[in-house]
């Protein structure tokens, strides 16, 4: 853990033109030489005990190597935690992303700056998947190791117990957490992918509460007085994924044919419970600019063969259909519905072969655009357009739907910078409409879905954003048994986007922020005790909550906040490795790495 005063070396870059237009300050000490280039470059300042955790490419030595650029320090001075920072050398063309600097003020502030104004930045920094870790331990564990992926170290209301793979995972209160104790204290999560069989534990008493019961269950488990279903707002999307980097989705008359070509209220019909819509807009109507701009196509089966032949592919073409089998929300029954869209496909003409792969593999595929067609979908995060759109068409976005398009990405760019929602909306039907040009994929359904719980507890709950807290929940025994429907990948969640693995994370881990129990809205119920605004939006300085310590007992700073986010940002950082190495749900909420990923071989 950091010593609050500790010996640092400062760290500067020379001032280019393009970090004034960003407007950020920094103060000023010995100019680096003219050897820095205007490539987006860490500046922190290092102890040899502590920043090693934010940047261990340095060790306290003169030179630190960052995406192949040398910047050499300046002279060392005494200093506290205060000006520790990581930052970027400009905003624009040479880094596209919004975050500026991320820099600990003292240990109890934390000040980020923007390259551009962020209204939704309160609810970013509230999302699960920077909540904060221990510096010491992410350094301990070299970032990646199963001593991270499987042996979390949070502030929350829980820590982990044991992990028996493919079998349970029990959590325990954290004796240390600053909240309110949770009121039962053991909880043991179990999986199962099949929802009768969720249910079927559920009644016999071996669960307390599951996750996603089958949609034609709803009217007997309503009439059930032992169960109590919690419908859950469809606040998500299920799409027909397509790869544009790959032929013949690379011509976009074919996949505006297959837009036309897929019958989704068919889809919806039979295998979505009540709740649940067709998709209109990629996003739903509830979030703010969400069903602005023009509807989605029209099913019209001979319009999109006629469109086909003209394409060139009058009688179809071969092409794979991947997905994994796992119930979502948005996705109630993978198996069934890809045998219908196959079977649909085969109308016009197109020969699909089902692949079925193993969740996180199939995630790691679509991150890195290896999959044709692919059946995925999203749940909202927090109410905002940038947490859809961007996340997914943005400059920021994975390679899953291939190349992007940059009328889209910079539609996108200008509306998530504006406070004005009404002036947001009128780039977001230019962005909706350029969406359904585009077809990067066909929006089919917003799912609804439920939870369900025994009767006799009390507590429960079904998040629209897919998070249920179970601090909340009384069962009037000694412990919680949840059933979901996978067993979590890792519990590093800074780089998994699964639902499973970012519940079980977020009862471990505070972000800074963060939402309502049950809603959407963000509260000051993190780390963070308060947080202000400059008047354009684009510093936020966040005070950290006294007293808050990890599970073992170690007191938070603000320099571990900073690490958390820097082994996120920093690509050339040692930390950043997780588990995939994805890491996607960076670049979908702050949309580029501080340095360019390594090209692929």
């Amino acid at each position: 853990m950091f010593s609050k005063k500790l010996i640092a070396l400062a760290l500067l870059l020379l001032l280019l033109p393009a970090l004034a237009a960003c407007g950020t300050e920094v103060a000023t000490q010995t100019p680096v030489p003219p050897a820095a280039t205007t490539e987006p470059t860490a500046m922190v300042a290092e102890s040899p005990t502590a920043m090693a955790a934010v940047s261990p490419t340095a060790e306290n030595t003169p030179t630190e190597e960052v995406a192949g650029t040398s910047t050499t320090t300046a002279q060392s001075q005494t200093a506290s935690a205060t000006n520790t920072l990581y930052s970027a050398t400009q905003c624009g063309s040479g880094y596209e992303g919004l975050i500026k600097s991320i820099q600990a003020v003292d240990d109890a502030t934390v000040k980020f700056t923007l390259c551009s104004p962020d209204p939704a930045f309160p609810s970013k920094i509230a999302f699960s998947s920077v909540g904060i870790q221990s510096a010491k331990h992410l350094q301990e564990t070299g970032g990646g190791t199963p001593a991270l992926l499987e042996h979390p170290l949070g502030t929350g209301p829980y820590m982990l117990k044991e992990w028996v793979r493919g079998d349970h995972m029990t959590l325990e209160a954290n004796p240390n957490y600053w909240g309110t104790a949770p009121k039962t204290k053991p909880v043991i999560f179990k999986w199962n992918s099949e929802a009768a069989a969720r249910l079927t534990a559920l009644k016999s008493g071996e669960a307390d509460g599951i996750d996603n019961p089958d949609p034609n269950d709803f009217a007997s488990i309503k009439s059930d007085k032992s169960l109590t279903l919690y419908p859950r707002e469809a606040l998500n999307v299920f799409y027909l994924g397509m790869n544009n980097a790959k032929p013949p989705l690379d011509n976009e008359k074919v996949r505006q044919a297959i837009a036309m070509g897929i019958d989704r209220q068919a889809i919806v019909t039979k295998f979505y419970p009540a709740g649940s819509t067709v998709a209109d807009y990629f996003t739903p109507c509830a979030i703010p600019g969400g069903c602005v701009g023009d509807k989605w196509y029209g099913y019209d089966q001979a319009a999109a063969k006629k469109m086909l032949a003209d394409a060139g592919f009058p009688n179809g073409f071969n092409i794979k259909l991947s997905y994994r089998d796992v119930v979502r929300s948005y996705l109630p029954a993978p198996g069934k519905v890809a045998e219908e869209i196959q079977a649909q496909l085969k109308q016009l003409g197109i020969n699909a072969t089902i692949d079925v792969q193993e969740s996180g593999t199939f995630l790691d595929n679509a991150s890195k655009g290896n999959l044709e067609l692919h059946l995925l979908g999203w749940g909202a995060d927090y109410p905002d357009q940038t947490d859809f759109l961007d996340y997914h068409f943005g400059k920021g976005a994975s390679d899953q739907f291939g190349k992007k398009f940059s009328d889209l990405t910079d539609v996108l760019a200008k509306a998530a910078s504006l406070a004005d929602q009404s002036k947001r909306n009128e780039l977001y039907a230019q962005a909706n409409n350029l969406v359904k040009q585009h077809v990067p994929m066909v929006p089919v359904a917003h799912g609804g879905s439920a939870t369900v719980y025994k009767a006799t507890v009390k507590g429960g709950q079904a998040s629209p954003l897919g998070n249920e807290s179970f601090k909340e929940i009384e069962t009037g025994k000694d412990n919680f048994v949840w059933v979901q429907n996978a067993e979590p990948l890792s519990l590093y969640c800074s780089d998994e986007t699964d639902g499973e693995s970012l519940r079980a994370c977020e009862q471990i881990f505070d972000p800074l922020l963060s939402y309502k129990i049950g809603g959407v809205e963000v509260e000051k119920n993190g780390v963070a005790s308060d947080y202000s605004p400059n008047a354009d939006l684009t510093e936020w300085t966040i005070k950290l909550r006294p007293g808050v310590k990890f599970s073992d007992g170690t007191a938070l700073t603000a320099q571990d906040v900073v690490a958390t986010y820097a082994v996120e940002w920093d690509v050339a950082n040692k930390l950043h490795v997780g588990n995939t190495g994805n890491f996607d749900y960076w670049t979908g909420l702050f949309g580029a790495f501080l340095n360019p990923k390594p090209a692929k071989k």
